[in-house]
């Protein structure tokens, strides 16, 4: 029954259901009854309610945000599969071997997540969990999460979504089977979360604890 709560997904990937809107279709149910409240309320003649509920579904659509990335060129990188702030690099918490690097989306970043590399999606695996809050490291173990498992060439890379506190319907868009661009979007999840990276062993990292990445831009680690 949680589970249901959680996820949400398609057999199409955001890249072949979109066109382009700089908006994502997962804020539009927040964003039209604001609207549609600011309009009955502007003919009533509350216009300063109205104006709030306006200011409030422009803070919607700025948090649903969906901008177009241009990955880089470079042979073998890995790319941040969302916006954010690196706030673990280490062992991963499953007993993968790799360096894991998590990243933690505030409420201000774009939270559309994105494919580190060019590939096939081998597995898709939710489970149930708790909300503690994204940017402490026991978010990954007990939280609410989608472990993605993507077959880049010879390399297995693991992306992992984990609800946060706020963050209380993970998104997943791909489908086991699937091919995706480096870059292409992959899911999202929906106010305040955090992402985790498994790069491949013998991958170093790019990246710094503190560091604020973009998703589908940033290179985490190139595979020589």
């Amino acid at each position: 029954m949680v589970y249901k709560k959680l996820q949400e997904s398609s057999p199409l990937t955001a890249d072949r259901r979109r066109k382009k809107f700089p908006v994502a279709s997962e804020g539009w149910p927040f964003i039209v009854p604001l609207l549609g409240g600011a309009f009955l309320l502007w003919i009533t003649g509350i216009t300063l309610g109205s104006l709030f509920l306006v200011l409030l579904a422009a803070a919607v659509g700025f948090f649903f945000r969906d901008p177009e990335r241009c990955p880089p060129a470079e042979v073998g990188a890995i790319l941040a599969p969302a916006d954010g702030r690196v706030v673990r690099i280490g062992p991963s918490i499953d007993g993968r071997r790799g360096t894991e690097v998590s990243i933690f989306l505030s409420l201000f970043d774009v939270h559309i997540n994105r494919a580190p590399c060019a590939g096939r999606i081998e597995e898709v695996l939710p489970s149930a969990g708790t909300f503690r809050v994204a940017w402490k490291e026991e978010a990954s173990r007990r939280n609410a999460q989608t472990l993605i498992h993507l077959k880049g060439g010879p390399r297995d890379i693991f992306v992992r979504q984990v609800a946060g506190i706020l963050a209380r319907q993970i998104v997943t868009w791909v489908r086991p089977g699937q091919e995706v661009r480096a870059g292409e979007r992959i899911g999202m999840i929906r106010f305040g979360s955090r992402v985790d990276l498994l790069l491949p062993e013998g991958v170093r990292p790019r990246v710094q604890i503190g560091d604020q990445v973009r998703g589908g831009e940033s290179v985490m680690g190139v595979v020589s």
